[in-house]
Parts: C-alpha cells; sequence; structure tokens
C-alpha cells in the first residue's frame, strides 16, 4: 500500500505509516484554534472593568483624530448642527433605470390631481376621490375635509376641481356662499346659478330635467326603479325643509301623509307641483290622506292632526320666511354634463334658515340629476359621466337646527348607494357636535364613513373623536395642532407673516399612516383663488389714509402723540406721490 500525505484546509495533518490520512473537520479546526487562544496568558492590564475603561479611553483618543458626520470636534473647527437632505428626484424607469436600485420609493400611489410636495420626502401627492376609487384604492368615492378658516380647505378643492374638470369629470359646486367658487366656474365656461329672494327659485317638488328622458327606459324594473328613486330624494328634502321650520323632527304619521300627498299629485296633477299645490291637497281633507290622519271621520280631528303640517307647509310659501324662492317653478334648471355652481352669496349670512333650507334644496337637486344621469346611462340612453359634488359649509346647516342631521345622513347614504363621488367641507370637528350624544355620532359619522379625509390645522380640542377612528400617532397630532397656530408679527411692516399651516393638509385613509403635503399652485389658479376679494385693495387703502393723516398733521405744525420726525413726513410724501 502506497504511502499518502494529505492537508486540511486549516493545517496540514502528516500521513500515517501504514497509508492512511487523519483530516479535521472545520469545527475541529476552529475549535483547536479557540483552546489555544485561551490557553495564552492574558494580560492583566487589559481584563475587568479597568481594561474595558482603558480600551474606551483609547477609542475616544483616536476619535477626536477623525472628523464625524457633522464635522471636527471642538470650538472654531466648523461642526455644523444641522444636516441639509440631499435633493430628491422622481422619474420614470426608463428615465432612472441607470440608478437602481438606489431610488427611494414615494409614500403615496402616483393616481389622480398632483396636489403638492410630501413634507417628509418631497414626492409628488397626488389624491382625489374619483381616480382613488376608479383605481381601487378606496372604496367609495368620497372624501371629507376638516381645517380652521383661512387655511386652504377650498383652494385644496379647486385644485382637485381645475384638474378633474380637464380630465372629463363634470365638477357641481352645490352651495357657494361667500363666493369661492364663482371665478373659476366661469372661467371654466360654466354655469352659475343664484337662488334669491325675487330671483331664481327652487321647486322642492321638481323631480328635475331628466324627469321624462326616465320614462324612455325600456326595462320596467330599471325604469320603476328610477322613477322611485328621484321621488324618494324629493320627499327627503320636503320633510328635511318641514323639520327645519319647525326645528323637530316630524311625527311618523305626518311623514306619510307628505309621502301620500306626493304621489297623489304625480297622478292627478297636470303640470308640475309647487308647495301651494301640495299644501292645499293636504288641507283638502283627501280621502287617503284621511285614513292616514286617522281622523275617524272627524273633520275637526283632521284639522288638529295636520295643523303643524300646514304651518310648515305655509313657511315654505310665499308668505312664509323665505318669500319666493320655493314657492314658484324652479327658473333655471341645472345644464347637464357642463360644470356648474349654486352662488349663494346673494343671501345674508345671518339668516342662518334660509340659507340652510337652499343648501339642503340645492344639495338634493343636484345629487338627484347626477343620480337620474347614472341611471340613464346604464340603461344605454345617456354618455356616462362621473361627476364631482362640492358640499361646502356644512357646518351652516348644522348651526340652523340639529335635526338637519337627518336629511344629511339620508342624502348621503343615497349618494353612496348611486356611487356618486362628493366631498364635504366644514372647519373642525365641533361643527359636528349637537344638542344630543346620538345626533353628535351621527353627524360624527360622515366623516367616519368617507373614504378619505384631508385634514389642516386643528387645535386638540377640535379633533373630536378623530385620534379614535383613525389611529392617528402622536407625530401626526403634534403636526396638525402645530399648523393651527397663528402667524408672527413683522416689527418692520407690522403685518401678520402667513399662517405655518397654510396649504398645509395631512391626507388619511383608514387607519393607514398619513400622508402629510404641502399644496402647491401654478401661476394661472392664483387669479381664481383670491377668496378675500370683498376686502380687496381695503389694507392698502386704510394704510395710505394713515400716511395722509400723519403728514396733514405735520403741515399743520400739530404735535399728536408720538409726532413723526421730519424724515419721516418727507418718506411719506414721497410714498403718497
Amino acid at each position: 500500500m502506497a504511502k499518502r500525505s494529505r492537508t486540511t484546509q486549516n493545517n496540514p495533518v502528516p500521513s500515517m505509516e501504514w497509508g492512511l490520512t487523519l483530516r479535521l473537520t472545520k469545527r475541529e479546526a476552529r475549535r483547536m484554534e479557540r483552546d489555544a487562544r485561551r490557553a495564552q496568558p492574558r494580560d492583566p492590564r487589559t481584563a475587568g472593568v479597568k481594561g474595558w475603561l482603558d480600551r474606551a479611553a483609547a477609542d475616544r483618543g483616536e476619535a477626536q483624530n477623525r472628523p464625524g458626520r457633522r464635522g471636527w470636534r471642538g470650538k472654531a473647527v466648523g461642526r455644523v448642527s444641522w444636516i441639509e437632505p440631499l435633493p430628491e428626484a422622481q422619474g420614470t424607469t426608463v428615465q432612472v433605470c441607470g440608478l437602481w436600485p438606489f431610488i427611494a420609493g414615494s409614500g403615496s400611489p402616483v393616481v389622480g390631481v398632483p396636489l403638492g410636495r410630501h413634507l417628509l420626502n418631497g414626492t409628488t401627492v397626488c389624491a382625489d376621490p374619483v381616480y382613488w376609487f376608479l383605481s381601487n384604492l378606496i372604496s367609495q368615492p368620497s372624501a371629507f375635509v376638516l381645517g380652521r378658516p383661512g387655511l386652504g380647505k377650498s383652494t385644496l378643492i379647486r385644485r382637485m376641481i381645475a384638474m378633474l374638470q380637464a380630465w372629463g369629470i363634470v365638477p357641481m359646486i352645490l352651495s357657494d356662499t361667500k363666493p369661492d367658487y364663482v371665478d373659476l366656474i366661469r372661467a371654466m365656461k360654466g354655469q352659475i346659478i343664484t337662488p334669491r329672494r325675487g330671483g331664481h327659485a327652487l321647486n322642492p317638488l321638481d323631480l328635475g330635467p331628466l324627469l321624462p328622458r326616465l320614462q324612455e327606459i325600456a326595462d320596467d324594473g330599471k325604469r320603476r326603479e328610477a322613477v322611485d328613486e328621484m321621488r324618494g330624494r324629493r320627499h327627503t328634502m320636503v320633510t328635511g325643509l318641514l323639520q327645519l321650520v319647525r326645528n323637530g323632527e316630524l311625527e311618523p304619521f305626518e311623514q306619510s301623509i307628505v309621502s301620500a300627498a306626493l304621489q297623489i299629485l304625480d297622478t292627478e296633477h297636470d303640470d308640475m307641483p309647487v308647495i301651494h299645490d301640495l299644501t292645499e291637497l293636504i288641507r283638502s281633507r283627501h280621502p287617503r290622506l284621511a285614513g292616514l290622519a286617522q281622523d275617524q271621520g272627524d273633520a275637526s280631528r283632521y284639522s288638529s292632526r295636520v295643523e303643524k303640517l300646514i304651518d310648515g307647509l305655509t313657511a315654505l310659501g310665499e308668505d312664509g320666511p323665505f318669500g319666493d324662492i320655493f314657492s314658484r317653478q324652479t327658473t333655471e334648471h341645472i345644464d347637464v354634463g357642463t360644470p356648474m355652481v349654486f352662488d349663494l352669496s346673494a343671501i345674508d349670512e345671518a339668516d342662518l334658515q334660509l340659507q340652510a333650507a337652499v343648501q339642503s334644496v340645492c344639495w338634493s337637486y343636484g345629487s338627484a340629476v347626477v343620480s337620474a344621469e347614472k341611471h340613464l346611462a346604464e340603461a344605454g340612453l345617456r354618455k356616462r359621466r362621473h361627476y364631482f359634488l362640492v358640499m361646502d359649509e356644512l357646518w351652516r346647516m348644522l348651526r340652523a337646527s340639529d335635526v338637519m342631521v337627518y336629511f344629511l345622513d339620508s342624502l348621503t347614504r343615497l349618494n353612496r348607494q348611486r356611487g356618486i363621488s362628493q366631498v364635504m367641507i366644514t372647519h373642525t370637528m365641533n361643527d359636528l357636535e349637537l344638542a344630543s350624544p346620538h345626533l353628535t355620532k351621527m353627524a360624527w359619522g360622515f366623516v367616519e364613513r368617507s373614504a378619505m379625509v384631508f385634514l389642516g390645522g386643528l387645535a386638540e380640542r377640535e379633533m373630536g373623536n378623530l385620534n379614535d377612528v383613525f389611529a392617528m400617532s402622536s407625530a401626526e397630532r403634534s403636526m396638525i395642532t402645530d399648523w393651527s397656530s397663528e402667524g408672527g408679527i413683522n416689527p418692520d411692516t407690522s403685518q401678520a407673516s402667513a399662517p405655518p399651516g397654510r396649504g398645509k393638509f395631512l391626507l388619511k385613509v383608514g387607519k393607514k399612516p398619513g400622508i402629510p403635503f404641502q399644496l402647491q399652485l401654478t401661476s394661472a389658479e392664483l387669479e381664481v383663488n383670491d377668496t378675500n376679494k370683498a376686502w380687496a385693495g381695503e389694507a392698502e387703502r386704510v394704510h395710505r389714509n394713515t400716511l395722509r393723516a400723519v403728514t396733514d398733521a405735520a403741515e399743520l405744525d400739530v404735535a399728536p402723540v408720538d409726532a413723526p420726525t421730519t424724515e419721516e413726513t418727507s418718506g411719506v410724501r414721497e410714498v403718497l406721490a
């Protein structure tokens, strides 16, 4: 047998006389090396706590000889306290494919209207309830906007309106009380309807301009479903107006009487009925209505049963507090497929009841028109279009009467069933706190059921149940409360700077982490985004009058308090010149 010799990877092993070779495994070789290190004598200077402290001191000494991330340590050596982050850019895979994988992705999908820059990573934030719903990012096309006045809620919605209209989505602003959207709709060559006493009228019993087309649906079941939905919306609107006038709920038998009376008018009235026709029908003690009132054949009992109902309908008539707004036929119908706005700025802001009544009719009327066109599109009688309904100043309706929450709840539920895109806007969650916990919970449900919520600056006490519903982190709450603070005063100009939260929003979708962003506008949008036109030039006029008064006092040698010096008056003359 020949003699052979082999070596292991770690250490050679001599061959045996009889030709066999011993070979260590890797584990055995590591164990032998570890045993050899342990067998070596240890330096007592490196053992124990003292040795650890000596090594730490040596490491600190070495650290003094090299700079850190912020520069050299010590005084007057150029150390910085803040490191500016590197600029970030976003591009397609074709443009940045050579840089992959050194690319940081955006925290939100690039779908929908571009709104602005992400406050944390600088990427573009895109979002709107229409395209997020079409992309299955949210379960329903609805949104809610909360934020203190003057922080850009209307500007955010105007950005969405401008982009969606360019993409074929038809915007409909169902109540504009300031106005905030009239200039934008006018620039789009849209329709502007201005309801007011002695002006445009809105008939609450009108089923809309598309009712004749609904009768053309071939399928009997779908035709009946479409018409019944229009009648259901009308019943909800009429009962909502009566509850607003009464400032209380209707009795169950009163709601039945109203529903039956509207059905009777649909079959027995030749043209579109008005409030006066409904009032006279109930007053006439129609046999069907008498049975619903359970008058037991007694006319006086019937009169007492429907007395409050007649009073409410009379208040909606021409002799009531609303004038002729609801007592006449609708003077201008919605031009379906065209951007439009209901301009309510002609109504006195102090008349909250009238504003709330007109708002409720406009919201219901606009939603009914959009729903009717959806029925026609499903039947193949019209081109399918998507609409974006804006319902601003929600707080006005709720402040006028707590019972309006029932009308709003019915309206929003109908819109969700039909897949109508809508956005509701108010200031804070305190606007939704009503007289009873039950009503407050129902109002808070508007926010909870919205698929996406945009939160602007809010104080801690104005958040309501947002923390629980959206699982907001402490960083998100701190961000929103910081945005609610006022802008500082510039000592040079004596004018306040822009609030820190202007244009900043946190987008929340369910309990997912929020997306903070800064709204950015283009130069073309600035002209239609001035919501303070009523005060345009007023500040400049007051400033010039103040300067003129100071100059006149100086010329007359009048010595007012803090009289201006010669240099100051000469400067004032130059400004006025």
